[in-house]
């Protein structure tokens, strides 16, 4: 099946890389043309001037575009009867995601949201191990995500608007995470701190099941430093790793003229969970299988995260009621 990638920045890089290393035949398309044709000739696939064109020659339409336009694309590709992945956040609005899910039913094609961080290694033999009943039952999850501010804090991720901002865009991650691990979520209560670009927020998710879990999550950090780190503890034993080993005390300073890149990624150790994610996505729409992520995971992780920001910026609890 051939792959449309839309979107040239830093996930439209990724996802063009996994594609290529899956053996997958891909095309791009982007408005910024210049860029688009350059990755083009950097690793020898073709650009497309326009969504038509893309349609036309394409079974899988991937959108690696800032948030605002998820919805928008998603239904432009189902009414052409293409089956869709879409980089996460899934939408900026619950509203906006049902229409998602809709169109995808409607028009009889596949919806796929790009949680990555269920397919990092780490973070898949976690939840494994949990499911296995190996800790017992879950009681207290403790998930951390830190990096730079993307661009220096200058780009469409800085604007809420556009990207739904750090809660909804980062921490997203660790809340989808946490619901995977210890289920439903009936309470939420953030707080975030601001200092110019860089802010930090740390939210209580209350699970259904009793569990607690404790989300930190930052745009704070000089460029290259992406860290992660996650605690689980049971009624019967612990899991723990950290993406690294830091001293007690480490005194970070910001680099001028920095080569690192502008938007943060995490390191990998083992598999690329990029390729793993885009392989599954890819295997399961030729065979009809169920995602490991659903349209409707992505959905509650949304409204979970919708409910962290609101929380943050009214420094109260939201009550989520029952799981629909």
């Amino acid at each position: 099946m051939r792959v449309g990638i839309i979107g040239s920045g830093t996930m439209g890089l990724t996802h063009l890389q996994a594609w290529k290393n899956l053996g997958v035949e891909v095309v791009m398309h982007s408005q910024d043309q210049a860029h688009a044709l350059h990755l083009a000739q950097q690793h020898g696939i073709s650009t497309i001037l326009t969504l038509e064109s893309l349609f036309d020659h394409v079974d899988i339409v991937d959108i690696c575009t800032p948030t605002e336009t998820h919805k928008d694309l998603t239904l432009q590709a189902a009414r052409a009867g293409k089956h869709v992945i879409c980089e996460k956040p899934m939408a900026l609005s619950e509203q906006d995601a049902q229409q998602m899910i809709e169109a995808c039913a409607q028009h009889k094609v596949r919806l796929f949201i790009a949680m990555v961080v269920r397919f990092f290694p780490q973070y898949t033999a976690a939840q494994k191990m949990i499911q296995e009943g190996r800790i017992g039952q879950p009681r207290v999850l403790r998930l951390k995500r830190v990096a730079n501010p993307p661009y220096g804090g200058s780009a469409w991720f800085a604007n809420e608007q556009r990207s739904g901002g750090m809660l909804v865009d980062m921490m997203l991650h660790d809340i989808d995470y946490a619901i995977w691990c210890a289920g439903p979520v009936s309470r939420v209560y953030a707080q975030c701190t601001r200092a110019g670009i860089r802010q930090y927020a740390q939210a209580i998710l209350t699970h259904t099941g009793g569990a607690i879990s404790h989300v930190e999550c930052g745009w704070v950090y000089p460029p290259g430093v992406f860290r992660t780190g996650l605690d689980i503890a049971g009624s019967e034993g612990l899991i723990e790793w950290s993406s690294d080993q830091l001293p007690t005390l480490r005194h970070l300073q910001a680099e001028e003229n920095s080569s690192k890149p502008q938007v943060g990624l995490p390191a990998v150790a083992g598999a690329d969970p990029f390729l793993l994610e885009l392989q599954h996505a890819h295997q399961a729409i030729e065979s009809g299988t169920e995602f490991r992520v659903t349209s409707q995971d992505a959905l509650y992780a949304l409204r979970v995260a919708l409910a962290a920001r609101e929380s943050s910026r009214h420094h109260t609890a939201i009550n989520l009621g029952r799981h629909p």
